[in-house]
């Protein structure tokens, strides 16, 4: 007896790898913005960058090949690259727990109900959402400059106060501050993650005689080390690349006395005034295994502090 449907089949059998290529090609189609940008955006530049780290290059020549001797500099006979290292790992300490405790703070203020959260939310993200500007980072420097705004303030109270930027012994910690003021984003992850603390955890712990600061160290902070762990790794991160708000107030200079010369402004030094592309590119993979060392270990440690349910 022969099957009608036989032929159906095997037509449909035939167009079976057509259909599925078209689909295919679709989604590559779809794909194709992301996958240009990764690897003529991003891969691309990386690895020329590492075979770049390896040469003698000023841009104007071609490339020379010099093995490791910019890293053997950089480990042995470059005392600026320590100064930026000080300096850089001094700003990291300083500015992510400062930023991280003011952001918990206020997240926990908002959190308890305010009338209007939505626009205090909003006020308190713009910091970081123009922080890092060019702008925001010239009107620094006139806050903190010898007759800027905090010195005028201090004036109405009988303070002469220093010129903060020229100083030496105060120019890092002008920076510090601006970094704390852009508190806005880990701000709002802080106050998703309380959002998500059920609140009969709490009406148990005041029936058992719980304090305020009882609550906080027992309850809300272990039940937010997922979030604190995620905010500390991002936040961390972005300290050690940060580049633009000590350029800015600096002229690009780190000064005075590389007491701002961050690790990137270091290395934008090397690349664009010196024209030291090749020792630049391996200042560059030296940042990108210190960030990835850090991170590692934030990860490995974070099992010790970091509770997930269950």
């Amino acid at each position: 007896m022969i099957d009608a449907a036989a032929p159906r089949q095997a037509l449909a059998a035939a167009h079976a790898p057509e259909t599925s290529w078209r689909e295919s090609a679709t989604g590559y189609l779809f794909l194709a913005p992301w996958l240009i940008g990764f690897f003529g955006l991003t891969l691309g530049p990386a690895l020329v960058s590492l075979y770049l780290s390896f040469t003698d290059y000023d841009l104007l020549s071609n490339p020379r090949w010099v093995g490791a001797a910019n890293y053997v500099r950089i480990a042995t006979s470059d005392p600026k690259f320590s100064a930026a290292m000080h300096v850089t790992f001094l700003y990291v300490a300083l500015s992510v727990p400062l930023k991280l405790a003011f952001a918990l703070l206020v997240a926990m203020m908002l959190n308890r109900g305010l009338r209007g959260l939505p626009l205090y939310r909003a006020i308190f993200y713009l910091p970081s959402l123009i922080g890092a500007s060019v702008a925001v980072s010239v009107l620094w420097r006139q806050v903190f400059s010898g007759d800027g705004l905090l010195n005028q303030a201090l004036k109405l109270v009988g303070i002469h106060g220093p010129s903060w930027i020229s100083n030496p012994d105060t120019a890092l910690y002008t920076l510090v501050a601006l970094a704390v003021w852009q508190f806005g984003s880990p701000m709002i992850i802080f106050l998703a993650g309380l959002r998500q603390i059920p609140k009969d955890v709490y009406e148990a712990a005041e029936i058992d005689g719980a304090s305020r600061s009882q609550q906080f160290w027992r309850i809300t902070l272990p039940l937010l080390t997922p979030v604190l762990f995620f905010n500390l790794v991002v936040q961390t991160i972005d300290a050690f690349k940060a580049f633009t708000p000590a350029f800015i107030i600096s002229g690009g200079t780190g000064g005075p006395i590389d007491s701002t010369l961050f690790y990137t402004l270091y290395l934008y030094q090397e690349a664009f005034a010196y024209f030291r592309m090749g020792y630049a590119s391996a200042l560059a993979w030296v940042l990108v295994v210190i960030i990835a060392v850090f991170t590692a270990l934030s990860f490995l440690t974070s099992r010790y502090w970091v509770h997930y349910d269950g």
